[in-house]
This record gives C-alpha cells, structure tokens and sequence, in this order.
C-alpha cells in the first residue's frame, strides 16, 4: 500500500522538533498532522482518522502517558510511537502500559524514526489483512484472542498491549522451545537490532507482570540465559 494514503499525527510541544518531523515524514510520502500540546493531539485523534501517532511525553495541557491511555480506552488501535527526552526503564515500561508500541528517546536519527514508522504501519497492515484475525490460539493454560488482544490464563481475563501480545503469540508459535532474542525481534518488529533488546526485556517483563501468578518464579516464561525466551504451556490443576 503507499505511503501517500498513510495519515500521520505528530504529537510535540517543541516547535523545533515537531517542524522537523513534520518535514522529513512529509518528505518520506506521508500526510502529516500536527498538535501543539496533549489535549490538541488527543482531540485530534479521537475526531480524524490516522494510520499512526509520533506522541511527545513531557507536553502542556496533557502529558503524552495521558494521550496514550485515553486514545486506548477509546478502543483505538492506532500504533503509537513516543518520542521523549525521558529514557529510564521505568519511563518506558509506564509508556508500554500505556499502550505504546514503540518507544524512541531524544535526541534520536530521523533515519531511525522513519525506519520504525514504516515496521509499525507494516505490521497494522499485516494484523488487518489477517484472514485468521478472529482465531482462538490455546496452549496449556493460555488463551489468546487476536480480535480483542486479551490473554485468559486459568480463568483470569488481560488485557494485553499489541507488543505484548505478538511476543506472547510468537513464543505461543514455538512453545517448549526457546526463542532467540533475534527471532523475536525479526517476528515482533520485523528487524533485529542489538540496540532493542532492551526494549523487548521491558515488554517481556510487562508481559510478565500480567500472565504470571508469581514473576519471581515463572510458570510459564521462561528465560533461557545467552539464547531468549521459552513459553511452557503449564496445565493447571
């Protein structure tokens, strides 16, 4: 599909950056949106139609963590990339429960923005075009649910970012075997950088946090040291 039919939002308080941006996506073939501050992006999104949202963090009005949350809570998939100063694991793991999918710190290359742009709005196209989208995939004790991005373990219903759900499906795809952190990268952004594998052990640690009864002593995600990940597909009594 073209880029030219690919409507973005970007989402900045600083003049300088959101001009940039603006620019160097509109030049990549994109139509581009802009907002000033929060509340000008999040009514925007909930009132137009885009393909993707570049969110600042630290903005006026409503800080982008906000924007994220409501833009979910209104039932949006849209894919959203944040682009913030604030890098810590912490500030990252906030912007994941969110519902971000992606996550890039300032100052970053343009290069890099249009690259993980372009992964996004791939791996949106692919999920709409997928005949199987309304398939039930259960392994063991866990239930997962393309349409509505939700995990039922044992009972217990959650609610899964779509980052945390393409980890967990691919680690589904291969249960009992490990899954290298390359693989996963390949699969769940579409390229493999040593330079996010940081960022994948925040989702998995997310991931973690909702479908384990105990994260100090997993049941079912497993880490294989110097390889990745590995889903055993623990029944329960």
């Amino acid at each position: 599909m073209s880029n030219i039919q690919k409507r973005i939002l970007i989402v900045d308080d600083d003049d300088e950056i959101r001009e940039l941006l603006e620019f160097d996506v509109a030049q990549s073939g994109y139509f581009v949106d802009t907002a000033k501050d929060g509340l000008e992006g999040l009514n925007k999104a909930l009132n137009n139609t885009y393909d993707l949202i570049l969110l600042d963090v630290m903005m006026p009005k409503m800080n982008g963590f906000d924007v994220c949350k409501n833009i979910r809570q209104a039932k949006l998939a849209i894919p959203i990339l944040m682009l913030t100063a604030k890098g810590t694991i912490d500030d990252k793991t906030e912007g994941f429960d969110c519902g971000a999918d992606d996550y890039l710190v300032k100052p970053f290359d343009i290069q890099e923005v249009l690259l993980r742009i372009r992964v996004l709005l791939r791996r949106n196209n692919l999920e709409e075009d997928n005949s199987l989208s309304n398939e039930i995939l259960k392994v063991g004790d866990i239930e997962i649910s393309p349409e509505t991005l939700e995990a039922v373990i044992v009972n217990k219903r959650v609610k899964l970012t779509p980052t945390e759900f393409e980890i967990l499906y691919c680690l589904m795809q291969h249960f009992n075997h490990p899954v290298t952190l390359a693989t996963l990268l390949d699969e769940v952004w579409g390229y493999d950088s040593n330079e996010d594998v940081r960022m994948l052990r925040v989702h998995v640690g997310g991931l973690r946090n909702k479908i384990e009864p105990d994260t100090k002593n997993p049941k079912y995600l497993h880490t294989v040291t110097n390889v990745g990940y590995k889903l055993t597909p623990f029944v329960g009594e």
